[in-house]
């Protein structure tokens, strides 16, 4: 294969809220690696928690040198999440999308119940869908999900996403104080902490649950596109 000495081995560009990353996989994986380091050290606090893809071309075989850098990009730049770029999508894929936007969405049966008001102490939600409540979920309310519970207020009573076992499912609320959460079946008793003003969300990791800041990690930019019911 041949190169030019004077190309650029490694290319960034900005792209959405990451980085775009094109390697030259005819160049020596240390050149590679040491080229990255530079750019990277050059980003500073810009790639913390930023996504990052890496384009090695068509290039076939270069997993182990993808897997190298997407770890040290996040043990060493604490960059969020490094992935290779998106599969090219089928021409019938193509068509199915462009028909939905033509036709809007008014002709897809909603996997989601929206509520609007206050849940009050002792009312009790229960749904195999996802839930979004625009307004507060007062202590003594219970919130059963069998998707995520995104709630547009203050979230104080119980809640359960996931039910019964879908642990990939979240708990979003812009004031997070819930006195129990439940994702699939992990379980947790609520802070007694101040409740925060920042909005947060719940996820399930490495076996229990974490609460994280939502605008520093953004769970939905990861949903996939949406897809016919």
């Amino acid at each position: 294969m041949i190169h030019f000495e004077n190309a650029a081995p490694v290319k960034l560009k900005g792209v959405g809220g990451g980085f775009w990353v094109t390697l030259d996989t005819s160049r020596s994986e240390e050149l590679l690696i040491t080229e990255m380091d530079k750019l990277f050290t050059k980003l500073r606090h810009l790639a913390v928690n930023a996504n990052v893809v890496i384009d090695m071309g068509d290039a076939r075989g270069h997993e182990p040198l993808f897997s190298l850098i997407k770890t040290r990009l996040i043990e060493k730049f604490e960059v969020g999440r490094v992935t290779t770029p998106p599969q090219k999508q089928s021409v019938p894929t193509q068509r199915i999308r462009q028909r939905d936007l033509s036709k809007g969405w008014n002709h897809h049966r909603s996997d989601v119940l929206m509520l609007r008001g206050r849940v009050r102490s002792g009312q009790k939600i229960d749904t195999g869908k996802h839930v979004v409540i625009f307004g507060d979920v007062n202590p003594g309310a219970e919130i059963i999900a069998g998707g995520d519970v995104v709630v547009l207020g203050r979230l104080a009573g119980k809640v359960h996403a996931g039910n019964p076992k879908n642990e990939t499912a979240i708990v979003f609320a812009l004031v997070f104080d819930p006195t129990s959460v439940k994702i699939g079946s992990v379980t947790a008793a609520g802070s007694e902490e101040i409740s925060h003003t920042i909005p947060e969300f719940a996820c399930v990791k490495d076996g229990g649950i974490l609460v994280q800041d939502y605008m520093k990690t953004h769970p939905f930019r990861k949903m996939p596109w949406p897809e016919p019911v």
